[in-house]
């Protein structure tokens, strides 16, 4: 890659983050505004740079439509292109409350006739 004229090598990086953006189903929602993830690891997921340069706090995590956490980012840091979020607390979402006692017996999803 090092040969290539530098206006055709920042094309290059440009149409690659424009395709990771549109592949992405990950989204981060904070403070009104989504954001595409490009990477997720453990302890936390990787944004576009260009895009945001600093975030911190409570933020939503969807994959898709579907609502599926709530992150805690404690630091982020710019490296490279990517700004790095690392996370303190992953909570996921549940479309039920929790519940404070402990269920007994088998659960019944339903009955089968007797032949």
């Amino acid at each position: 890659m090092e040969f290539l004229p530098k206006e055709v090598l920042e094309g290059l990086r440009a149409a690659q983050k424009r395709e990771a953006a549109k592949n992405a189903r990950l989204r981060v929602l904070a403070g009104g505004q989504i954001w595409p993830v490009l990477r997720r690891f453990k302890g936390g997921f990787a944004l576009d740079a260009d895009q945001v340069t600093t975030l911190r706090g409570h933020v939503d995590l969807y994959d898709g439509p579907e609502h599926i956490a709530t992150c805690l980012i404690v630091a982020s840091e710019i490296q490279g292109r990517e700004l790095i979020c690392t996370v303190k607390r992953e909570t996921a979402v549940s479309d039920r409350a929790a519940l404070d006692f402990a269920r007994e017996g088998p659960r019944i999803a339903g009955y089968l006739p007797e032949m």
